[in-house]
């Protein structure tokens, strides 16, 4: 049973979050103050703190949530630098709060700060995918559509930009299934010459070319009772393609060399940056296996469709660039953010990424706007 500290000076808040936690089978305690949440946390290890933004959270390592009174983006950010693994606003959707709790309860424990200590050891979860970061109605619409699909055995067809995040969409819709303690198996269609892709694929026997010196086991066998990732389908042979129906349609497959058929039992996630209904109209896809693939379509929109959410991120990344680094966090004016805002940012996330990871490495303390127009 999951142990969650409600901390807020509302009373009536505090009671009505823990009468729905109990009856959702959590364990739940309330605070009102940090002093009586940090007395609370040196004698129980909870496992995730529900905090309204207004109160300070114990420095106890325990993931946390914030609850606002109001959303904004600077609210969001302040909470994002303090280390809250999600942001939400009042009134409280329950659901949504519930999601958050179980997505919090399923990320890694966070890195503690060494200086504090160590009141309690989190149990380890199963699932390593990172967070999806943001409030904005086009990154919920993508959480909700996780949480829907998740659990059934549905494929799915993700799309959108190079840099989106799509193979992060892949790894929470595994994370979330029945198959998430099995093989989370990977092959990007794209970087493999069309001679070796079902080679890759469904594995091979020995002598079955010129290289193949001895058997090797492909992508569906080691994906066996898992999750198959395609990222950028699109560009794969149509020859391929037809050996993929066949392992969806019969779920089996044949190594290349042998005609010996080896049942698989795997769900596969597809990604693609094409638009695979023109590839359809070019004669480049086949459109049965669209239909295979596509039972459930999960668009990531592109960066500029949710920019508000650029703050965000970039929070993020100075947090976790610089913990890679080794060096403190940077700060950034509120000029050098509009600044990013602003960008049109053709590579999405990815680039964002870059751009912040440079920024780290080549400005002072704090970024200023002449660093975002001379480093970008």
């Amino acid at each position: 049973m999951a142990k969650v500290l409600i901390l807020d000076r509302s009373k009536s808040v505090r009671n009505i979050l823990r009468e729905r936690l109990e009856y959702e089978g959590f364990s739940a305690e309330t605070a009102e103050d940090e002093t009586a949440a940090s007395e609370l946390c040196g004698r129980i290890p909870f496992d995730v703190i529900l905090s309204d933004t207004k109160c300070k959270v114990p420095d106890a390592g325990i993931p946390f949530i914030a609850l606002a009174n109001e959303a904004s983006i600077d609210s969001a950010v302040d909470a994002l630098r303090r280390g809250a693994q999600d942001y939400l606003t009042k009134p409280i959707d329950m659901n949504r709060l519930l999601q958050s709790i179980h997505r919090t309860l399923e990320q890694p424990a966070p890195a503690i700060n060494i200086a504090a200590p160590a009141k309690r050891c989190r149990r380890a979860h199963a699932s390593q995918a990172q967070r999806i970061i943001g409030i904005s109605p086009e990154i919920e619409h993508v959480r909700q559509l996780i949480e829907k699909v998740a659990p059934c055995e549905a494929r799915v067809l993700v799309t959108g930009e190079n840099g989106t995040g799509k193979e992060l969409v892949a790894r929470w819709l595994h994370a979330k299934s029945a198959r998430a303690a099995a093989a989370f198996i990977e092959v990007n269609c794209a970087a493999i010459p069309s001679e070796l892709i079902e080679s890759e694929l469904f594995g091979h026997e020995r002598g079955a070319f010129t290289s193949a010196i001895k058997q090797r086991k492909g992508k569906f066998e080691l994906a066996d009772g898992g999750t198959l990732f395609m990222d950028e389908i699109g560009d794969m042979s149509l020859s391929a393609q037809a050996k993929v129906l066949r392992a969806l349609q019969e779920n089996r497959i044949s190594r290349v060399g042998s005609d010996k058929d080896i049942e698989v039992n795997v769900r596969v996630i597809a990604a693609t940056n094409k638009d695979l209904k023109e590839e359809i109209r070019k004669g480049n896809f086949r459109e049965d296996l669209y239909h295979r693939l596509a039972v459930v379509v999960v668009r990531v929109p592109a960066l500029r469709e949710h920019a508000q959410d650029i703050p965000m991120l970039v929070e993020h990344f100075l947090q976790t660039i610089a913990a890679e680094y080794g060096v403190a966090p940077k700060t950034i004016a509120p000029e050098a953010m509009e600044t990013l805002q602003r960008m049109p940012w053709t590579g999405n996330i990815r680039e964002l990424r870059n751009v912040v990871e440079r920024l780290i490495i080549l400005s002072e303390e704090c970024i200023t706007p002449q660093d975002v127009e001379c480093y970008c």
